[in-house]
């Protein structure tokens, strides 16, 4: 008994060194920078020598200053599918990340979008006619600017958000400088290529893509993924639909990350996609 006791003990240490490390590495980590545009950074860090979660990991981080006359909106395709890059150019887009979760035999999007005042989408619920995970956070957009919403619960919710563009995705991971329980199944333990829309303590936009599949990237899970949002001291945070449409385009700069689909590590492996968030000039 006691020899077990001590074995946990050892353990639970163990894990507390690790997550310890994990921090310390991400904090001292120094990030390629370069300025896109007023207000808008692109910073990005690899992870190399299994130090990130005792793996390697391929970050990449638009970073967005609203108040500069950045904006973010929406762009879509009720059924047919494009790659976000083609998104991106196709708005005179300065930047694009993939967006939520899609049908991906019809295309369209699974899950609630409201663009321009429009209802593009209505969510398409699971078999117990209850609401999939990613139905429970709202990236809400009113005149350009950003806020993210947790489920109040209520049928019509997201109907009654306050926003010309609204897009249903999740789970959410942080709101309110709080950590939102992630439930521990299969998706949300398992690593795979992410995305994420995150709003920092001081008001800038944090668009997200960590690279997987690959071993110069393994990608997180996404208890991994909500330590990266806190670590970079975001007070709301939410998962996009990732694995192979984990994509993050930027004018003049292409595909900066290492989009998965194609199963190798270079920039030509996106995903079509049905929808993505944009960040324009107004």
């Amino acid at each position: 008994m006691r020899l077990i006791t001590l074995l946990l003990v050892f353990m639970l240490n163990a894990g507390v060194v690790f997550a310890q490390t994990d921090s310390i590495n991400f904090k001292r980590a120094e990030w390629e920078t370069k300025r896109i545009a007023p207000g808008i950074h692109l910073k990005q860090v690899w992870f190399r020598g299994n130090s990130l979660f005792k793996s390697n990991q391929f970050i990449s981080i638009l970073e967005v200053n609203t108040r500069r006359s950045n904006k973010l909106s929406i762009a879509y395709e009720a059924q047919i599918k494009r790659v976000t890059s083609d998104f991106g150019s196709q708005n005179q887009a300065l930047a694009a990340i993939n967006g939520t979760f899609f049908d991906v035999k019809n295309g369209g999007s699974v899950d609630f979008i409201r663009a321009g005042g429009q209802i593009i989408n209505e969510n398409h619920l699971e078999k117990t006619n209850t609401r999939a995970r990613h139905q429970q956070a709202a990236l809400v957009i009113k005149d350009g600017e950003l806020h993210i919403d947790q489920w109040d619960g209520s049928q019509d919710w997201e109907k009654k958000l306050d926003g010309q563009d609204v897009m249903l995705t999740g789970p959410l991971l942080l709101h309110n400088d709080l950590q939102v329980k992630v439930d521990s199944n299969s998706f949300s333990i398992t690593r795979h290529p992410r995305s994420a829309i995150a709003i920092t303590d001081n008001n800038r936009i944090l668009l997200i893509t960590v690279d997987g599949r690959d071993a110069n990237s393994k990608g997180v899970s996404l208890f991994e993924l909500s330590k990266i949002l806190h670590w970079l001291h975001c007070r709301d945070g939410v998962n996009m639909d990732g694995g192979g449409s984990t994509t993050l385009w930027v004018k003049d700069q292409g595909v900066v990350n290492y989009p998965s689909d194609n199963g190798k590590w270079d920039h030509k492996g996106q995903r079509k996609v049905a929808n993505v968030v944009l960040v324009k000039r107004n």
